[in-house]
């Protein structure tokens, strides 16, 4: 698994936010579109593209896109 790449997966997941806006240190929630329904896609979207689970307790214990990144290398 490739951060870069993890980013660009991560960042299609809002719809309003510029892409450019969210790289490996952005705080995620800090993002103004950033919502539980967001949340939920982030973790489909490790189900089915890294076939990983992490729990939604996981997820907000994560301050940067790195964070989440490295939650998932470690699973």
């Amino acid at each position: 698994m490739d951060l870069n790449d993890f980013v660009k997966n991560f960042a299609e997941q809002f719809d309003d936010t510029d892409p450019e806006l969210i790289n490996a240190n952005t705080k995620f929630h800090n993002l103004e579109e950033w919502s539980s329904l967001t949340a939920m896609s982030v973790i489909a979207l490790v189900k089915a593209s890294y076939g990983k689970t992490i729990t939604g307790a996981e997820l907000r214990s994560c301050v940067t896109v790195k964070d989440v990144f490295d939650l998932i290398s470690s699973k």
